[in-house]
């Protein structure tokens, strides 16, 4: 449904802030972590079982409280931003943007002509609340809309001050997991190539008109990311906490010990 977003307004403002992964494609565990007090949660459609409608279903769930939902689509392509678009989430995460054109390429997806490509539907999707405030939506979208890329490549951070300065784009989410791998050794976090490439992505995008995000990594929490110079931090999943606290609840209470 249409309105504000929240998230963005207080980025844009400089403040900093923690966002929790949905991979369940439960509505009960999105309302539970909507109501603990997030700003933002990522619905998952590149790895996991969700598609559009289960995606809809976890908008729908979270919809009493202010959090902001962002849709991570499977792939940097216009139908599947489109897609996520109609569905009404206030941010679209695109994968392995490596290149300035593919960065281009995410922007235009994200824009009504003659901005960009992306297809109207605005009189009756649920982005616009269903027609009912579609003159609204179709001049207020783009504005509202959080767009953010993932740099997950040595390629992506070789080109890391053309994708930059590309228009449109809000946030350059770094992605350490395909990184490190990119870089010689999945999640090998202490891989010199890993470690000069990380950082001097951060350097390239706290120097610029962009907003950092990222994933914390043994080692480097959410608070020491913050600390240099993070603006957005996905911290943890709804699956991850569920087995973390299973684990923990056995280990503390099983009677083998």
């Amino acid at each position: 449904m249409f309105r504000k977003n929240a998230l963005k307004k207080k980025l844009l403002a400089g403040e900093s802030s923690l966002s929790c992964w949905l991979h369940m494609a439960s509505p009960i565990a999105a309302e539970i972590v909507s109501l603990a007090g997030y700003d933002s949660t990522i619905i998952d459609l590149e790895h996991g079982p969700m598609d559009y409608l289960a995606a809809t279903h976890l908008m729908q769930a979270m919809g009493a409280s202010a959090i902001s939902p962002i849709i991570r689509v499977p792939w940097n392509d216009p139908v599947e931003i489109k897609r996520a678009l109609d569905t009404g989430t206030e941010g679209v995460m695109i994968p392995s943007v490596d290149t300035p054109q593919a960065a281009r390429a995410a922007a235009a997806a994200c824009h009504y002509p003659p901005r960009g490509i992306r297809g109207a539907a605005h009189i009756l999707n649920r982005a616009s609340s269903y027609g009912l405030e579609s003159q609204r939506y179709l001049a207020e979208a783009g504005r509202e809309l959080l767009l953010i890329c993932q740099v997950e490549s040595l390629e992506a951070v070789a080109n890391i001050e053309q994708i930059v300065a590309i228009d449109g784009i809000d946030m350059l989410f770094v992605g350490p997991v395909d990184l490190s791998g990119s870089a010689g050794g999945v999640a090998d976090f202490t891989n010199p190539a890993f470690v000069e490439a990380r950082g001097r992505a951060e350097a390239v995008i706290c120097g610029s008109d962009k907003l950092l995000g990222g994933l914390p990594i043994p080692g480097d929490s959410p608070r020491d990311m913050f600390a240099r110079g993070y603006n957005f931090v996905a911290a943890s999943s709804d699956v991850l906490m569920l087995r973390d606290a299973a684990i923990n609840h056995l280990r503390q209470n099983s009677p083998l010990g």
